[in-house]
């Protein structure tokens, strides 16, 4: 793998947009379903910020999911 930084991290997110995409316009998950994951997500990790070593960490991914959300990135707004 190359040495950049966060590869996985920028692949996972990637591949995660797309199903949701593909399950959102196959119509197996309704877009307030969908936006209801990222949002449950992006709690857990502001959750998780209160505490622990690793809290900037999981301020920046609940930043970056609710900014997902508000983008619409894996949503497609009808």
């Amino acid at each position: 793998m190359p040495d950049v930084p966060d590869v996985a991290g920028h692949a996972a997110l990637a591949i995660c947009e797309s199903l949701l995409l593909a399950l959102n316009d196959r119509d197996i998950l309704p877009e307030h379903e969908i936006v209801g994951i990222l949002q449950d997500a992006a709690a857990a990790h502001a959750n998780q910020a209160a505490d622990g070593d690793d809290a900037e960490m999981h301020k920046a991914v609940a930043a970056l999911i609710n900014g997902i959300l508000a983008g619409g990135n894996s949503v497609r707004r009808r």
